[in-house]
């Protein structure tokens, strides 16, 4: 099944079915309004919601509608939690280099992963609000998996099999302003604001081969002014799965339905692939030439993301973002 949540005048939007051509989709109330609920329920109304997305499929469902991506909040528009991991070691590596630290050996067998911001995630082609060029804005592009309710202390092999939906994801970062964060030894807030996804949310089966041991093998494109930037494999390199991550998550605490988790940038050893951010950019730039060229984002940059099945189609649809000065009203929210 493919998902998505549009516009509806509410906060949590309203949960739609989508064709896999992604040019129509169903509204399904009378399963469950909201994606959340769905989540909540997804034993008790999975086999129902197959039926009305076999139907929509068939072009056979009453009351379908054209799908709109510039309708589309984030499938989930605010989330219970959000936890980020970061799975591609090289990314790692090569970003902590640039700050100057070293990569503990204990990364290799303990995942990184961070408490972001869920209550409020950007619409698919919303505009990002910047409040300073000067924090130094950064796209960091990743796969992301929505999890049902899953136990604490639960192994990584059952916990691929909470992995209800696969989505890409923008998890921006304000490079700036998370060296001095990370020294207080708290963790970030405000180097990292709020993410993206894209609009569509997809059920592993939909991804067929390519979604093995939970892992994505696909490329995930990054442009940047419409310049192809990066192309990494997301099941290349990836030190751990995304049921390991979870099993990780899981490790003190239960994980309640909907909880979101990221896979970190996506990143290839291989540097003919590219790049998905701009802070490995600029590293590999210092490796090579001895300082960094590429700046951060400024003010109308427009960063977009994407990833195509074996066909050439877009699986999740895009995140497509311009950079713009945040507004004074903006700047406040971003800074409570």
């Amino acid at each position: 099944m493919k998902l998505a949540t549009v516009k509806n005048g509410t906060r949590d939007g309203m949960l739609v079915l989508v064709n896999r051509t992604m040019t129509k989709a169903l509204p399904i109330p009378q399963i469950a309004a909201t994606l959340q609920y769905f989540l909540d329920n997804f034993q008790q109304l999975e086999k129902q919601a197959k039926q009305e997305f076999e139907r929509l499929e068939a072009g056979q469902a009453a009351g379908a509608i054209d799908f709109e991506p510039g309708n589309c909040l984030s499938p989930l528009p605010r989330a219970y939690q959000w936890l980020d991991g970061s799975a591609y070691l090289n990314h790692v590596e090569l970003v902590r280099k640039a700050r100057g630290a070293e990569m503990p050996e204990s990364f290799l067998t303990d995942p990184l992963m961070y408490q972001g911001g869920s209550d409020a995630f950007l619409a698919p082609l919303e505009a990002f609000p910047l409040a300073s060029e000067a924090y130094g804005a950064d796209m960091e592009a990743e796969v992301a998996v929505i999890v049902d309710d899953v136990p604490m202390g639960i192994s990584a092999e059952a916990a691929a099999a909470h992995i209800k939906l696969v989505m890409i994801v923008n998890d921006m970062s304000l490079r700036e302003l998370i060296p001095s964060e990370l020294a207080k030894g708290f963790g970030f807030v405000h180097g990292k604001p709020s993410s993206a996804f894209a609009p569509v949310a997809v059920t592993p089966d939909e991804l067929g081969q390519a979604w093995k041991d939970a892992k994505l093998h696909l490329p995930l494109l990054t442009y940047l002014n419409g310049q192809l930037i990066g192309s990494p494999n997301a099941g290349c390199d990836m030190n751990f799965s995304m049921a390991e991550l979870i099993a990780h998550a899981a490790k003190t605490r239960a994980l309640s339905a909907g909880t979101i988790i990221g896979s970190g940038t996506v990143s290839n050893r291989d540097r003919k692939t590219g790049v998905s951010c701009l802070a490995e950019k600029r590293m590999i730039e210092k490796i090579e030439s001895g300082a960094p060229v590429t700046p951060f984002m400024k003010f109308s940059d427009v960063v977009r993301i994407e990833m195509l099945d074996s066909q050439g189609k877009s699986i999740f649809g895009a995140i497509e973002q311009n950079i713009v000065a945040a507004t004074p009203a903006q700047e406040l929210i971003a800074t409570k």
